[in-house]
């Protein structure tokens, strides 16, 4: 997964953030009753491209615009959810009303720096490229409606997951903590705070620099550095969809848009791949169209 591919698991939530709606009778700033039964109702599927314009890999300051095709299902009581560069799937049936918790196997495909063509800094280009890891582990959530109003929503959510094809051999934790409300029958918001902790093999392998390099002249080496496990990165994303039939509830057509930004932490930060080719500050943008039938 490249760095960019963060933005997949937060452009598509907004296009099936909305069954709780159907547990209300209304809108704020709307008197008509939300429909008896919604698209939400039972099976369902969301499908969604977003373009994007982010970091190239992870501590990179060199930006790209790419498009993330995007998928998200319901059925018969299991819901399929995105993750960077892969899914989630929930076991943990939900309930009609009250907590929700969720619970069930993830996995994710990481592809930072595999591809040298995509690094324009060639010096870390030199440093070579990358193999690709799969992800695989669980996730577990809960979720908590009408928190500050009848309508919204607070969920937290905890990922772990390890390297199972032999690229970085190593484990990360990411929680989450979303907050979801709805602005009108038409449009939503929601804000998402989260987190990476890596152990050493992970932090190894993506950040150590090694003290020397056939490829590149004496006066372009980069210092060598040692990196270990910790906190990687800590963000936010905000995000806006809008329904265009006017109606959160019945599926259709949506727009999306995402402003993000995260810090990376730690030896994430201090590896001279960011210190001295890169930066810490991390910001994404993106605009999407998805469609729920």
């Amino acid at each position: 997964m490249k760095s960019h591919a963060l933005a997949a698991a937060a452009i598509l939530p907004f296009f099936i953030a909305t069954p709780a709606l159907a547990q209300e009778q209304s809108l704020p700033g709307v008197t008509a009753e939300v429909p008896e039964t919604t698209v939400f109702d039972g099976d369902f599927v969301s499908v969604g491209i977003g373009v994007a314009y982010g970091p190239s890999y992870s501590g990179s300051d060199d930006y790209t615009t790419f498009v993330l095709p995007l998928v998200q299902a319901s059925y018969k009581g299991i819901d399929i959810n995105p993750r960077p560069g892969g899914v989630a799937l929930d076991l943990v049936p939900d309930a009609n009303t009250g907590i929700n918790f969720s619970a069930g196997p993830v996995a994710r495909i990481r592809r930072d720096r595999v591809d040298i063509d995509d690094i324009e800094d060639g010096v870390v280009a030199a440093y070579g490229e990358l193999d690709t890891a799969v992800e695989v582990g669980g996730t577990v959530g809960v979720g908590l409606p009408a928190v500050l109003n009848p309508y919204d929503s607070l969920s937290a959510n905890v990922d772990v997951a390890w390297d199972v094809a032999g690229a970085h051999g190593g484990m990360t934790v990411s929680p989450s903590l979303t907050y979801f409300t709805p602005l009108s029958r038409a449009m939503a918001a929601s804000l998402s705070l989260s987190t990476t902790y890596v152990d050493d093999d992970y932090a190894d392998y993506y950040y150590s620099v090694p003290t020397a390099n056939a490829a590149l002249p004496v006066q372009d080496l980069l210092p060598g550095f040692q990196a270990e496990g910790g906190f990687e990165r800590a963000g936010a994303n905000l995000l806006l969809a809008y329904d265009l039939g006017g109606d959160l509830t019945d599926g259709g057509l949506s727009l999306v848009g995402l402003g993000g930004y995260s810090r990376l932490l730690g030896d994430a930060e201090d590896t001279p791949f960011t210190r001295l080719r890169g930066d810490a500050d991390q910001w994404l943008v993106a605009i999407g169209v998805g469609y729920t039938f």
